[in-house]
């Protein structure tokens, strides 16, 4: 996010931070790679630049997230997940021979090259989504996760950069976007030492637990919903018809 961000000449070093907790897949849970969560994050910030905020900056937002999750798949076998890119599961029985593992394989060399390599790959599905000039505003409620940023009060920025999360990011189905929004909002109105990767012990691990009691202990947003989205309407639809509301409604009262 932070290379992206720079790229596009907006430092977001708050907004920045608080990604931090999306490394390893939402604090090593193994999800969706944490430089997605940031690149939608970033495609969000720059949609409100050129946009300003409402379903227009929102939809945009959504579909510069899509891109760069194209050109993710693109250097990963169509993988998006942290547990398959890494083949590390930090969750398990023995997280420290886990971590002692990747460290000998050469994880954190792989994966910070892994960054370098994708972020100028980010920048541009970015750049080319947003500059099309045939983006119409979806009928609004947009983004689940958009919703959840509206209901707990955060800026109009962080609303629309909020948006591309929707989904489990991109419409992708994986890990609840409302559920990463939750978690990057409440970090950022956070001391800079209680932003950290053991989200499970911190009051992260609060967070997650409400979001799972209302979710039924289920993580990824296409088995929540028990499909795919296919269209940017289609989950508008979704949304206008009350889906998800409960998830909602419980995290933005965390």
């Amino acid at each position: 996010m932070s290379v992206v961000d720079d790229s596009f000449g907006n430092p977001l070093k708050l907004e920045q931070k608080a990604s931090m907790l999306f490394a390893g897949g939402i604090g090593t849970q193994g999800y969706q790679c944490g430089m997605l969560w940031g690149a939608a994050l970033a495609a969000g910030a720059q949609a409100y630049r050129l946009f300003g905020s409402g379903p227009l900056a929102e939809t945009a937002a959504l579909l510069a997230s899509q891109k760069t999750l194209e050109s993710f798949r693109s250097r990963t076998n169509n993988e998006i997940n942290c547990l398959e890119i890494t083949d590390m599961n930090f969750q398990g029985d023995n997280p420290v021979r886990q971590v002692l593992k990747f460290l000998f394989k050469g994880g954190p060399i792989n994966c910070f090259s892994m960054a370098a390599k994708y972020a100028p790959l980010a920048f541009t599905a970015i750049n080319s989504s947003l500059s099309d000039e045939d983006i119409s505003a979806a009928t609004p409620p947009v983004s689940c996760s958009a919703m959840l940023a509206q209901r707990v009060g955060a800026s109009e920025m962080h609303l629309v950069m909020a948006a591309g999360l929707a989904g489990g990011i991109g419409l992708s189905g994986g890990a609840c976007g409302v559920l990463g929004a939750a978690l990057w909002i409440s970090a950022m109105n956070r001391p800079n030492d209680e932003i950290g990767l053991n989200i499970m012990e911190s009051w992260a691990g609060g967070v997650i637990e409400q979001f799972l009691k209302s979710s039924d202990y289920v993580f990824e947003c296409s088995e929540i919903v028990g499909r795919n989205f296919e269209t940017i309407e289609e989950h508008a639809d979704y949304m206008r018809a009350g889906g998800c509301e409960e998830i909602i409604a419980t995290l933005a009262a965390q």
